[in-house]
Formats: structure tokens, sequence, C-alpha cells
């Protein structure tokens, strides 16, 4: 939940001040703000519970704490792509991909019930998939939307 509410008030607070500093709507800018500090917190959270994001991953995947350090910093390398003119395009294409491949952890998280903050097996479980799985789709919306698709109102360069 918390990563949507960062989405929500980030993309709120830029599209005001885009307003206010520039004249403009910059809907484009303060979605790929909005994204790239979402991104930020959830990248750094990897560094926080590496044990209990190790624990979304099946079994079959060896190395896992090294794969969630190395999915943290792919979150945390995106945001900064997602700011950069020349990179944002390509970025929010991998992004996407990389939404995508993330969703499998999510449901397998889901139906083993991981915490992740707790490194335990006492979560929310399935439920928790009626709002990850939209929630995942509108992170590639956004991305879409706001990384890919061309506007009136897009990032300043």
């Amino acid at each position: 939940m918390e990563p949507l509410i960062i989405l929500i008030v980030v993309f709120i607070m830029t599209l005001v001040s885009a307003k206010i500093i520039r004249k403009a709507w910059l809907y484009s800018f303060a979605g790929c703000v909005a994204m790239s500090v979402m991104l930020i917190f959830t990248g750094i959270s990897h560094f926080l519970f590496p044990e209990g994001m190790a624990l979304m991953l099946p079994g079959f995947i060896p190395f896992k704490k090294e794969v969630i350090y190395l999915t943290g910093v792919i979150e945390i390398a995106a945001a900064a792509g997602l700011l950069i003119p020349r990179f944002r395009e390509m970025t929010a294409w991998l992004l996407i991909i990389f939404f995508i491949a993330i969703l499998p952890a999510n449901i397998h998280a889901a139906i083993h019930h991981v915490n992740i903050r707790t490194a335990s097996f006492d979560g929310s479980g399935l439920n928790y998939l009626w709002f990850r799985v939209p929630l995942q789709i509108l992170f590639i919306a956004w991305v879409y939307f706001f990384g890919i698709k061309k506007d009136k109102h897009s990032v300043p360069s």
C-alpha cells in the first residue's frame, strides 16, 4: 500500500509544483518523478528487508539474497533512467518487462503468506493478490503512459 500512496502523493505534489513554477500541467514529468520516487522507496526496501524479500522467491531460484539486492539496484537505476530524457523510453520499456517478471514472485509470496518486514510466513496471503495484481497492472500502465506515450505535456528535456 505504501508504494501506491507514495506514487499518488508525489505525482500530485510534482504536478502542482510544475504548474506553479512552469505555468503548465506537466503530466508526464510528474508521472516519471512519482514513479522514480516510488522505485527508490521500493529499491531501498530490498536492502532493508532482504530476508523477507528472499522468501518471495520460489525454491528453485539460487542466490536469493543476491537476486534481491540486484533487483533493488535495478529499481534504483530505473528511477534514475526515467528522469534522464535520453534514457526515459528505453528505461520505461525495460521497467514494464521487469514489472511483468516480478509478478510471479508476488504471487508466490501471497500463496505462502510471506511477510516481508518480519521475514516470516504470517502475511495476508491470497487476499493480498486482490490488491497486488491490479497494482502491478497500474504500475505497467503508469510507466507506459508517462514514460513511453508522448503527449503535449511531455517531460521537460
